[in-house]
């Protein structure tokens, strides 16, 4: 009867359990940068995150550093969540 039981309520659930497998789970660029975006600004000379575009026309995580800081640069991730992340010296900013 236990067993019965417990195969029941599998065959109940393998149906929910399959259609959250079929939902597109991916998160898109916007959600993956605003959820990290604090904690890259956190770090020492980290001054801008933002959404940009590679060489290659890919969408990518930009991260601007105010000036060479190797050990932040040595921390940074290299991709987020399957994005490129990518550094660039900005210089300080101001705002206007």
């Amino acid at each position: 009867m236990k067993y019965r039981l417990m195969t029941v309520a599998l065959l109940l659930l393998l149906p929910v359990c399959t259609f959250c497998e079929d939902r597109d789970m991916t998160k898109t660029i916007q959600e993956v940068k605003a959820e990290h975006e604090a904690r890259l600004l956190e770090m020492p000379g980290v001054v801008a995150v933002g959404i940009g575009r590679d060489d290659a026309g890919n969408s990518a995580i930009m991260v601007g550093l105010d000036g060479t800081h190797p050990e932040t640069e040595a921390r940074l991730p290299k991709s987020l969540e399957g994005y490129p992340v990518y550094v660039k010296i900005i210089g300080t900013v101001k705002a206007q």
